[in-house]
């Protein structure tokens, strides 16, 4: 099989779930952790559109930074989305995996039941 890659967070329970059923799967993936080494703004850009949600599809709203920052208000662009989430990789949702069949924002757990 082709590489599977879990952009995580190990104090994530979710991330830490979708990465068990990864490898209970017979696969060792490719596991990077975002927080120590982000993807660069055309990785983060191009896992947004692959994964069909977007780039704020892929922002997590519910982090302090985020709602301090006001990012769910719509005046913000994409590119200036993305540039919050370089600057700030915590702004970045979780667990985001990409395989051969897709890329997807991994919530619910089960939703990578489908990239297997």
């Amino acid at each position: 099989m082709e590489q599977v890659t879990i952009y995580h967070n190990p104090k994530c329970s979710t991330s830490r779930q979708v990465l068990a059923l990864i490898r209970e799967a017979g696969i060792e993936p490719e596991v990077v952790l975002y927080l120590q080494n982000p993807p660069d703004r055309a990785r983060l850009k191009a896992l947004a559109q692959a994964s069909g949600q977007g780039v704020r599809g892929l922002l997590r709203g519910k982090e302090a930074l985020a709602k301090e920052l006001r990012l769910d208000e719509p005046h913000w662009t994409d590119e200036q989305l993305l540039d919050f989430m370089g600057q700030h990789p915590v702004l970045i949702n979780r667990p985001i995996v990409s395989s051969p069949k897709g890329t997807r924002l991994c919530r619910p757990v089960e939703t990578v039941q489908d990239l297997l």
